[in-house]
């Protein structure tokens, strides 16, 4: 079962959340490999989604957000898009858009920035707007200040984090075709004139200096964590290897129906939306070359037919559809 679990270290300004997806990881792959159009992912493929999708899970569990987090990466090699949607209660989907080119030792930056053009962008959707209120959107290249491509997905996302919110963040992430597992640890904000925005020299803040160096030392700790250990350890061996000399306090898990488990929110009346979009003239050329419009969700593979009459009756209004205006009925 799916689960994600969230610490503290007593006394220090360091918090941390480790996810292991199991069976919602493997739903979204079956389904996947299930679409005769796709089939499955490649291997480096699945396991850079993989990644991304434990990264989502974390970073929603952490900000505590009211909406949608979505993580996507947009790529110049074969892979042109992938995307992780997670909601506020873990509820979770991911697709990825691959050319049939990737090779089967293929790189992060093979795979997604080949020509230094490869971002990745989270955005938070709140669940309730403000009116004219637009989703959050943070974008960080997908290479260093040298410009110099990155290999790694955490690393990238440290970038965003200390970018968005100024706090440093440690990131461990894998996946295979069974799990999809991370490690976040975060250094916590210091009151006073000695957060992150303030001086590091007074004698009242040498107490401060040395909580950073407390993040410090339990960073280097979560870097030493192998990837298959993150694999295939449980969670409480995970966390007993790595801070067995610290005090933690640990929250109740989230799983089962309050864990991160798959869920797609796609639906007829969505999907029947975005062919409204497409407007009218669009979609009868498309029925004039075949029997109905068929439209596939890319993360679920569910399947939306409109033939010409459910077509048709998408371009009428609401009161036309109910027999008439303001007559008796």
């Amino acid at each position: 079962m799916s689960e994600l679990h969230k610490f503290l270290f007593d006394g220090l300004p360091v918090r941390g959340v480790l996810v292991r997806l199991t069976d919602a990881w493997v739903e979204i792959l079956r389904r996947r490999a299930s679409n005769t159009e796709t089939g499955a992912y490649p291997p480096p493929v699945q396991a850079m989604l993989g990644e991304m999708t434990a990264a989502a899970a974390l970073m929603q569990a952490n900000i505590k957000f009211d909406g949608s987090l979505v993580l996507q990466i947009f790529g110049d090699g074969p892979v042109k898009v992938a995307v992780v949607e997670v909601q506020p209660d873990l509820s979770l989907r991911a697709t990825a858009t691959v050319q049939p080119t990737v090779e089967a030792n293929a790189t992060l930056s093979q795979m997604v920035n080949a020509h230094n053009k490869g971002r990745c962008a989270i955005t938070l959707d709140p669940k309730t707007k403000f009116p004219g209120q637009q989703p959050y959107q943070g974008v960080v290249p997908l290479f260093d200040d040298h410009g110099k491509p990155i290999e790694a997905l955490g690393e990238v996302l440290e970038h965003y984090m200390l970018q968005s919110e100024q706090l440093d963040t440690t990131l461990v992430l894998a996946a295979d075709d069974q799990v999809a597992a991370g490690l976040l640890i975060q250094r916590l904000p210091m009151a006073g004139a000695g957060n992150l925005a303030g001086s590091m020299v007074s004698k009242e803040t040498e107490d401060q200096i040395g909580r950073n160096e407390d993040y410090n030392r339990i960073a280097v700790l979560a870097a030493s964590l192998k990837r298959e250990e993150l694999l295939s350890l449980d969670v409480d061996t995970i966390l007993r290897r790595l801070f067995w000399e610290e005090q933690l306090t640990r929250f109740e898990p989230l799983q089962g129906d309050s864990g991160p488990r798959f869920r797609c929110n796609c639906s007829r009346e969505r999907v029947g939306k975005m062919i409204v979009g497409l407007g009218r003239e669009e979609a009868e050329s498309i029925l004039s070359e075949r029997e109905q419009i068929e439209v596939a969700c890319e993360f679920c593979g569910l399947q939306y037919r409109f033939d010409p009459v459910d077509a048709a009756q998408l371009f009428v209004e609401p009161v036309q559809r109910q027999g008439g205006g303001g007559g008796a009925h």
